[in-house]
Parts: C-alpha cells; structure tokens; sequence
C-alpha cells in the first residue's frame, strides 16, 4: 500500500517544560544522540514507504528544520484532532498520523500498523499491552486503559485508511480531553457498553470497534508488537530512559 503521513508536532500554549529544560525552543527540537526528536520521526515514516509527508507545526524553528528534511509544513488546528483533520484534507487517505516525540519510532512498526488494520477498516489504531511495555522497560510509568482482556496504552500511533476516516475527526477531538478516564469514553458508547466495562466484560478489541460505529466508521485495534512503541517523550523519565536505551544499543524490534 502506498501511504502518506502527518507528524503533528503542533506548540504547547507556554511552552514545553522538557524543552526549556534541554534548553530548546521546542519538544520537536529535543536531541537524542544529536538528532532531533522531529528527524528520528521522519526518518522512520521514510523508511517505511511514506510518499508524502506533512509536519503540522507553526514554531519558526520547527518550520526551519522540516524544510531541511524536505517534508511539507501543515497548519496545526487548536488539537491534535483538528491538526488532522486539516491535513486529511490536504493529503486524503490511507495516511499514517504520529507524534513528533515519538522518538524510538520504527520503520517496522508503521509498517506493520498497515499491514494488520483489515482492509475494510477505515481506521486503525495500535495499542500496546503493559506486560509487553514493562518486559522492554520496566521502569517505565505509562497511563494505562484496563479492559477485559488487560491493560493498555497508547502508542500515538494511527493509520486513517479510507475516506471516511474523516468522520472520526469531531468524536476524536471529544475523546483527547478524556484520553485517560476510559469509563467516560466507554460512557459515550451507551449503558450497555458502560455495564460491560464496568463489569470487566469488555475488551479493547470490543471497546475501540464500538467507540468506531458510534463515529459510524469501522475501527480496528491493532496490537503493538513490541510494548517500546508506547514510550514516547512526555517527561524527564522517559528522554533518560530512552537515550540509555540507545546507548545500550537497544533498539525497537
């Protein structure tokens, strides 16, 4: 499948604390082993096949280095969810979205997002199951989402395969503010959804396809395969863990 890809690397109101701490004007521009977080993203999306590529970012700084590694600038939106769904419109479908401080970003792993979203989902969407995270990291302190079938997080880590992809923009945005109180957003599923999860019925493979028929598109989970695809730069802890993962020379599977 040929693919196009978005990084939103979009400014904090006030600034990023990590990026003042490392002495950067943005998160984006944050160096592990001299290379910034925003080229290890993009590196990655190249040698997973992306054509296209978009950098949604509106810091002078960011803009700067996205011209230096040939990638398109996109106007951020005031979320992530909006950020997307501008660029969407730009690129279209099947696009690949990330972070720009996905910092241990694989090649392997965006390509592997595509090839396991089925082809009749319109959206795909990895997760990364806590034991599979901790066996790579154990220290590591991520927010977890506790279903029937375990606990998971996040790996910012989406392929908007069809057109209608487009739908899940306005839910999405709804959704961001509870990204870590899933019982409000297994809520908006209904009572029954609700009584499920609360009972621990509910499993994330159940959970994200009825969140996605709410939207009225046919949302997949796609299962991490390697639990460092959650890890990305959120705070001090996660910068050292993830540059002495590298010195160790322990790079993603």
């Amino acid at each position: 499948m040929t693919f196009s890809a978005l990084v939103l690397a979009g400014t904090r109101p006030g600034g990023d604390p990590l990026a003042g701490a490392e002495g950067k004007p943005h998160k984006a521009l944050i160096e592990i082993g001299g290379i910034p977080l925003l080229e290890r993203v993009v590196t990655a999306l190249k040698n997973a096949g992306a054509e296209r590529i978009g950098v949604s970012c509106d810091h002078p700084a960011v803009i700067d280095l996205s011209k230096r590694l040939d990638v398109e600038i996109m106007p951020p939106g005031t979320g992530p969810s909006q950020s997307a769904a501008l660029a969407f419109e730009a690129i279209g479908s099947p696009m690949v979205v990330t972070t720009a401080d996905h910092a241990l970003l694989a090649a392997a792993w965006i390509r592997y997002l595509i090839e396991q979203t089925p082809a009749d989902a319109d959206v795909g969407i990895m997760l990364a199951r806590r034991d599979k995270i901790e066996q790579r990291l154990p220290e590591s302190r991520r927010t977890y989402l506790k279903f029937a079938d375990g606990s998971w997080s996040g790996c910012n880590l989406f392929l908007l395969q069809k057109p209608d992809a487009r739908k899940a923009m306005d839910s999405w945005q709804a959704v961001e503010g509870d990204r870590k109180r899933p019982w409000r957003i297994v809520g908006r599923l209904g009572l029954a959804t609700l009584m499920s999860y609360a009972t621990g019925r509910l499993t994330m493979k159940d959970g994200i396809e009825r969140l996605g028929r709410r939207m009225g598109i046919n949302a997949a989970l796609v299962e991490a395969p390697d639990g460092l695809a959650a890890v990305d730069v959120d705070k001090l802890e996660d910068l050292n863990d993830i540059r002495r993962l590298l010195e160790e020379g322990a790079f993603p599977s």
